[in-house]
């Protein structure tokens, strides 16, 4: 799939980066991939690019520019050390403005309902259910089960990069986290870690990458920021190009953001292309 560049979609990827200095602090906090593992897909739900969802510029501006003011109501805390509901209710106002593309409002309450009361009891039902094992087959958390099955939660909306492709064309970007402790992505996230995939949909192997995923633990406070490199055990011979990190966030509510750029070897052409910000809600 191949998407036109846009103006908008540069002003997204401005409005939206500016989150990770403001309020994210770095840390060296990640694990390595084995150097000489066979290339496997680890069974990681990955499309191809001809089953790659459509990404709207205009939408992905809208995200960008209410990205500071989300971030924010979850950084920011009330007299009683929870998530600033005010800030939330504006937030939800700005979402609900008939100018704000569709996708985009759905994204906004989805993150609203994340940071708020229904993210803390889903949160909070999810590690009830890990503690004691179900009574009965319906009381089972929502997640694929099976030793070698990861449980992924997928970012928000996918994104794109910007002349990842021969020729200048895009490449839609999609995003998830896997909670520890599992197998995926190697070498696998233990108990309290969070572990992240990006993949460039319709590019090769995965050469390089100064990509980069900035999270904000909203139930410790911990924040930090990892880069994604080449995972030789994903997509490592034939691609499409994947990024993996493994971030030390500890159990809770984690908000991430992915941006930066990446760097492929595509139809023969090594090619380095920015990724417009996308956003991720995930309980580890």
């Amino acid at each position: 799939m191949r998407l036109a560049r846009s103006r908008r979609t540069a002003a997204a990827i401005a409005a939206a980066a500016v989150i990770t200095p403001a309020l994210l602090v770095p840390s060296t906090a990640a694990a390595a991939p084995a150097a000489d593992a066979p290339s496997t897909a680890q069974g990681l739900p990955i499309p191809d690019a001809e089953h790659a969802p459509e990404v709207q510029p205009e939408v992905l501006e809208s995200l960008g520019a209410l990205t500071p003011a989300l971030i924010g109501s979850a950084a920011t805390r009330d007299a009683d050390g929870k998530v600033n509901t005010a800030l939330l209710a504006q937030v939800r106002k700005l979402a609900d403005n008939p100018a704000v593309p569709e996708q985009a409002q759905e994204v906004w309450r989805s993150l609203i309902d994340f940071l708020g009361e229904p993210g803390a009891k889903q949160a909070a039902k999810t590690f009830e259910l890990e503690a004691a094992p179900a009574a009965k087959k319906s009381d089972a958390p929502n997640i694929p089960t099976g030793p070698n099955k990861p449980r992924i939660q997928q970012f928000l909306y996918p994104t794109l990069g910007l002349g990842c492709m021969p020729g200048g064309g895009n490449s839609v970007g999609m995003a998830l986290v896997t909670a520890g402790p599992q197998q995926a992505p190697a070498p696998g996230p233990k108990r309290g870690q969070a572990g992240y995939v990006y993949t460039s949909l319709g590019t090769g192997p995965a050469k390089n990458s100064a990509l980069f995923v900035s999270w904000l633990n909203i139930d410790n406070g911990r924040t930090g920021q990892q880069t994604l490199r080449p995972n030789p055990k994903i997509n490592a011979e034939k691609g499409p190009g994947t990024f993996t990190a493994i971030a030390n966030t500890g159990r809770g509510r984690i908000v991430s953001t992915i941006y930066g750029t990446v760097t492929t070897k595509t139809e023969g052409k090594v090619i380095s292309c920015g990724i417009a910000p996308t956003i991720g809600t995930a309980i580890i």
